[in-house]
């Protein structure tokens, strides 16, 4: 069977949009009834229902801080939740950027620290959770400094995974390159890792004890000029839909490991200004933040949902909603796509 994925085209005038006001809806769950929940910077979730109606849900934790009015401080200080998982009971895993911790929330806000140390030291800046069929979750750190736009250089591989383990989170994999994004297989296999300042995919094998091994690089080594991915889905066909970040790219790695582009939204320009910077270990806010735009800027995610799984939605950091698209093949089931909560 030939991939449906070579003749697929994107057709942005026919792009839709959900979604009202969100503020950097890095990360979207789907649910089987076609409610979407996406990641917000006030502290929380927005829950979009199918009716086209939305509410907003905050954590209910007391030490947050307020974030800054300026833009780059914003993405600095305060909550910022990233990642997101549904928990084996419908509560939702989220992994804080800003207040680095894992945390869990119920749906209708009430919200616990469940992880801000691991081995007796800070986490870090902890990105994405991940629950596998075996109800085994996982978190990806991207890095342990402070400030994550001062680890935005290419010889920082300070990046780990971690496994919740008898009620602790124990390192399994380290020595990443910026870690963002995680995922499984159909057959959960193989974890592959989205390396955003190694500009690669990487994976490991998953063994019975829930070990990693075997890392190696899935698809090309560079992803190309302002390669920075974040998130990754697969589709059922085996093909990894991914994103890039400051350059705005929506890719598609065949299971052959070949790479093909479906958007390119960002401004070459500006693209080439941060990668100069970057490749010097020297990103200056100025220069970051003036890229993204595009139909999601700072593209960050993919999320396959709809009844059949085959309408694809892009989060991304700066956009106040989400644009979405019909695919040419279902996405991958998600570990909680047939748990009823």
């Amino acid at each position: 069977m030939r991939n449906p994925i070579l003749d697929f085209e994107i057709d942005k005038s026919k792009l839709q949009y959900i979604g009202q006001g969100l503020q950097r809806p890095e990360c979207i769950l789907a649910e089987k009834d076609g409610t979407l929940w996406s990641a917000d910077s006030r502290g929380g979730v927005v829950r979009m229902r199918h009716d086209g109606t939305q509410e907003i849900i905050t954590q209910k934790i007391s030490d947050y801080f307020e974030a800054a009015d300026s833009e780059a401080t914003r993405y600095l200080t305060g909550t910022l939740p990233n990642g997101l998982a549904f928990a084996a009971n419908g509560d939702i895993l989220i992994s804080n950027f800003g207040t680095d911790r894992l945390e869990i929330m119920t749906r209708t806000g009430e919200s616990k620290v469940l992880a801000d140390s691991i081995d007796g030291e800070a986490i870090g800046k902890v990105n994405f959770v991940l629950r596998d069929s075996k109800g085994r979750i996982w978190i990806t750190v991207s890095t342990r400094i402070k400030n994550w736009m001062h680890a935005l250089k290419p010889d920082l591989p300070d990046g780990y995974i971690a496994r919740y383990i008898d009620g602790k989170f124990h390192i399994v994999a380290d020595g990443f390159h910026f870690t963002n994004e995680i995922r499984m297989d159909a057959k959960e296999e193989y974890m592959y890792v989205v390396e955003t300042t190694g500009g690669c995919i990487s994976r490991l094998r998953v063994n019975d004890d829930g070990s990693l091994t075997d890392r190696e690089v899935f698809g090309p080594s560079s992803l190309g000029k302002g390669a920075w991915p974040d998130g990754i889905a697969f589709d059922t066909f085996g093909n990894l839909w991914g994103t890039c970040v400051y350059s705005d790219k929506l890719f598609v790695l065949t299971p052959e490991g070949d790479q093909k582009v479906l958007l390119d939204e960002g401004d070459p320009a500006k693209v080439e200004a941060l990668e100069k910077q970057f490749l010097a270990g020297a990103v200056t806010q100025d220069v970051l933040f003036a890229t993204g735009q595009g139909v999601a800027p700072w593209m960050a995610s993919v999320t396959f949902g709809g009844p059949d799984l085959q309408t694809v939605y892009i989060g991304s950091l700066r956009a106040n909603n989400i644009p979405y698209f019909r695919a040419p093949v279902p996405g991958l089931p998600m570990v909680h796509w047939n748990e009823r909560f």
